[in-house]
């Protein structure tokens, strides 16, 4: 696993296809991994379970129809057959590497998973069907809720003053607005690493080799008046933008919930749990004091919070889709251009339609339909009254001869004076 893990990560590979896997993507590597040697050892009953079961194409498709069977995703079991594929090319590079049959296991692979594609289905992401199943707020409900809890914990801090509870409360009503609401939506894996003014120390992104970043941080450029910048060199896409840093300044409203939240009421946390203390760098926090490192703690925190503010247990992640969903709809606001959302976003428009907007095509078909109506008034009313004269002559026409099937030799069809015309008429 180690020699895996070497070819995977190394930045200077040159047997491995590719530039190296980042720390997420060798975690998710390493996971489907265990995963397969584990399901080998439990069901197939291998007892010494090691890399080279990935060349066995039978013990593969067992472990695929073994997900098919518990309902998995197709995203899911490709991005295990994507793992198993740089399993294979690891051999590759192994003396004996080019024995056909890796060739061969790679190609089966590669089908296999144009295959699961094809058949298993997609989970919905129409909104209509989210909403039907309680998995979906539009944003105008979404942006009340959220409204809603910033102003209620405002007004529990000069009420009841700075306690554990006020403070937990301006924390979630501040991690709220930054997934939805004043900003475009912020990839979350942004927000999760977002550190403080207060952290000083080295960047803590795992794959970062500037000496000099400061990683994704949040700072207070002045007091009075107040001034607070987002910087955001670690995102999804820096690698393709050539490390272009996503870099805004905050909206005042939320700067102030920031501001004030970052003062005595997320010292009040801190001290709140002991076995974190005042070392925990990131902006946000769990219920235990320490950062939202894994994404599925958010997402299940999130999700807690948003029911007890009577919503639904709807994904942080879906708050892109909702926003999308609102800007591209017939009855889309004032807001910001798509373009600049995007780029805070951390994509570009063009994947809004492929991955967000699931109203697309349904809304382009039937703005087509509706605008055919105003085209065809139009066609009537510039139809004139009077009709032109269709009505045939019985008069033979000078250009013409009748012939009859013998006379071959003297055949002429309908040609006019000139055999550039007869091209005319063809073409």
């Amino acid at each position: 696993m180690g020699e895996f893990k070497s070819f995977s990560t190394s930045p200077f590979q040159l047997n491995r296809k590719g530039i190296a896997h980042s720390s997420r993507t060798w975690q998710n590597s390493e996971k489907h991994v265990y995963l397969f040697l584990g399901y080998c050892h439990h069901y197939q009953q291998v007892s010494q379970p090691t890399l080279q079961l990935f060349l066995s194409s039978p013990l593969i498709a067992q472990f695929v129809s073994f997900h098919i069977a518990a309902g998995h995703s197709q995203l899911y079991i490709r991005n295990f057959l994507s793992c198993a594929k740089c399993v294979l090319r690891w051999w590759q590079s192994k003396p004996g590497g080019n024995h056909p049959s890796f060739v061969e296991g790679l190609e089966w692979l590669q089908t296999l998973g144009l295959q699961v594609a094809d058949q298993l289905p997609r989970p919905s992401k129409d909104p209509k069907g989210l909403a039907d199943i309680g998995k979906w707020m539009c944003a105008a409900d979404l942006v009340h809720t959220i409204h809603g809890a910033e102003q209620q914990s405002q007004a529990q801090i000069q009420q009841q003053g700075v306690t554990v509870e006020t403070s937990r409360d301006m924390h979630d009503a501040a991690l709220a607005a930054m997934i939805f609401s004043h900003l475009p939506p912020v990839r979350l894996s942004c927000i999760r690493s977002l550190v403080g003014p207060a952290y000083l120390g080295p960047c803590l992104h795992p794959d970062c080799k500037e000496p000099s970043c400061e990683g994704n941080r949040l700072s207070i450029m002045s007091e009075s008046p107040l001034l607070m910048r987002i910087s955001l060199p670690h995102h999804k896409n820096a690698r393709k933008w050539g490390k272009a840093v996503i870099e805004f300044d905050v909206p005042s409203d939320l700067a102030q919930l920031l501001h004030t939240y970052l003062g005595a009421p997320r010292k009040a946390l801190l001290e709140h749990h002991l076995l974190i203390g005042d070392a925990c760098p990131y902006v946000f926090m769990d219920m235990h004091g320490r950062g939202f490192v894994a994404a599925a703690v958010l997402t299940l925190y999130w999700q807690k919070w948003l029911v007890s503010r009577g919503g639904v247990p709807m994904n942080p992640s879906m708050c892109r889709q909702v926003f999308v969903d609102e800007r591209q709809s017939d009855s889309a606001t004032a807001g910001p251009s798509n373009q600049g959302a995007a780029m805070v976003m951390g994509h570009s428009v063009k994947q809004w339609d492929k991955w967000y907007d699931m109203q697309y095509h349904p809304r382009l078909a039937q703005n087509a339909v509706d605008g055919m109506q105003s085209w065809r008034a139009a066609m009537l009313q510039s139809h004139t009254l009077a009709a032109p004269d269709l009505t045939l002559s019985t008069a033979l026409h000078s250009g013409h001869v009748l012939v009859s099937d013998s006379e071959e030799s003297q055949y002429q069809s309908c040609c006019s004076d000139s055999d550039s015309d007869i091209d005319i008429e063809l073409d």
